[in-house]
């Protein structure tokens, strides 16, 4: 990250206390704002916000460390999650993983080349009755078929162009 983007970076995140609270019990919806906005939550990161809230950064490590839908990693502007459960399994998951797959040129534990998609298991959605089920970043999709695969993809893409213009103008 260049230093006037690690600049910018730093002053949206002096906004996130007033937004949220200068409490520790702010430190979740400020750790999801950052997720959504950057897709990661680095260490400088975590550092910040640790110093926003008046506790020790391993505090924030473990909480980044412990969700799921948390990561320290860089991964694609989409992740996506789909459900790992037997349930889902005997409702063709395996079909769609395939499809997602296949679609993107990446297997799951992976993110594509232009960062955009990143593909996870996701352990339960709590979805059972209407496998298989998927998560792309807080939206979700039940009964995914592999022909929808194509129309979920095609839905994101679309979707980058709004959110990379949103994050120019922010």
């Amino acid at each position: 990250m260049l230093q006037s983007e690690r600049d910018r970076q730093d002053q949206w995140l002096r906004t996130l206390p007033d937004k949220h609270g200068g409490a520790r019990t702010a430190l979740l919806p400020i750790l999801q704002d950052i997720q959504a906005r950057y897709s990661q939550i680095d260490g400088h990161t975590m550092q910040v916000v640790a110093d926003l809230l008046g506790i020790h950064p391993v505090e924030v490590y473990s909480v980044v460390s412990f969700y799921s839908l948390f990561t320290s990693e860089p991964k694609g502007r989409f992740i996506i999650r789909l459900c790992d459960t037997i349930s889902c399994a005997m409702q063709g998951k395996n079909q769609v993983a395939r499809q997602l797959e296949t679609d993107l040129g990446i297997k799951f534990g992976e993110t594509t080349k232009d960062g955009m998609f990143s593909l996870e298991w996701a352990h339960c959605l709590g979805l059972c009755d209407r496998g298989p089920a998927l998560l792309v970043n807080e939206n979700v999709y039940t009964e995914v078929t592999p022909a929808r695969v194509h129309e979920i993809l095609e839905e994101c893409r679309r979707q980058f162009g709004i959110h990379a213009l949103m994050k120019e103008q922010s």
